[in-house]
C-alpha cells in the first residue's frame, strides 16, 4: 500500500485529490494541509510514502516546504510530486534543486496522477521529456558546477547519467544505444550509489549540475 499525503491551499483540489486517491486500491490517503507548515507537521505526524504538494500556497509556501522537509533527515523516505497550475519556470528549477521527484499541472488527467503517485512511490523521477527539455534551458543559464563523485563514475555510467536527464526512461535509453534495459538499469544504479543521489529525479538534478545533457 502506497501511503500519500496532499498538501494544497484550495479545498477543493484537496477534496478532489484524495477522492481520487481513495477509489484506488494500492493508495491510502492518510492526511491534508492547507499550507507548507501544515504539511511539515503532517508528513512528521504521518510519514507518507509520497506528498502531492502545491508550489503557491499561504504563508509558508511549497518551496519553502521542499527545502525544509530536505533538511530533516526523518523525512528522507518521503518522496514529493509538485502539483501545479503553472507550466515549466523558475518554480520547476528551484523545486527540483530542492528535492521535488517530479511535477504534473492540475488539469492532468487522472490516470496521470495515479501513475505519478506510483512511479514516484517505486523511486523513478516524474519527468517527462518536453518538461526536461525546457529545465535544461534553465539550468544553462546558471552555468556548470563541480558534482561530488562525478570523476569516480566510468564513461558509461557518464554517458547514462546524461541520458537520464533527458527524462527518457531506461526501456526508451536502451533503444535509443540499442543495449538492453537491464544493461541501463545496473549503470545508472552504481551512477546513483556513487554520486549519492536519492532517487532518479536528483539524478538528473547532478547531471543538470554537471553538464551531462546527452543530445535528443
Amino acid at each position: 500500500m502506497i501511503r500519500v499525503a496532499v498538501a494544497d491551499d484550495q479545498a477543493v483540489v484537496r477534496m478532489g485529490l484524495k477522492a481520487l486517491l481513495q477509489r484506488e486500491p494500492d493508495l491510502e490517503h492518510v492526511g491534508e494541509a492547507a499550507d507548507g507548515a501544515q504539511a511539515l507537521a503532517l508528513l512528521r505526524r504521518t510519514r507518507p510514502d509520497v506528498l502531492l504538494l502545491d508550489i503557491r500556497m499561504p504563508g509558508m509556501d511549497g518551496l519553502a516546504a521542499l527545502r525544509a522537509i530536505a533538511a530533516d533527515a526523518g523525512l528522507s523516505a518521503t518522496r514529493i510530486v509538485v502539483v501545479t497550475t503553472f507550466a515549466v519556470d523558475e518554480y520547476v528549477f528551484a523545486a527540483l534543486q530542492a528535492g521535488a521527484s517530479g511535477f504534473l499541472l492540475k488539469d492532468s488527467a487522472p490516470d496521470e496522477l495515479v501513475n505519478a503517485v506510483r512511479v514516484v512511490a517505486a523511486g523513478e523521477a516524474l519527468l517527462s521529456p518536453a518538461i526536461t527539455r525546457k529545465v535544461i534551458g534553465l539550468f544553462g543559464r546558471h552555468g556548470t558546477e563541480p558534482v561530488a563523485g562525478l570523476d569516480t563514475l566510468t564513461p558509461r555510467e557518464r554517458e547514462l547519467v546524461g541520458w537520464v536527464a533527458t527524462g527518457l526512461s531506461n526501456a526508451e535509453i536502451a533503444k535509443e544505444l540499442v543495449i538492453s534495459p537491464d544493461t541501463v538499469r545496473t549503470h545508472v544504479s552504481r551512477a546513483m550509489v556513487k554520486l549519492r543521489a536519492r532517487d532518479r529525479a536528483q539524478l538528473v538534478v547532478f547531471a543538470m549540475r554537471a553538464g551531462l545533457v546527452a543530445p535528443t
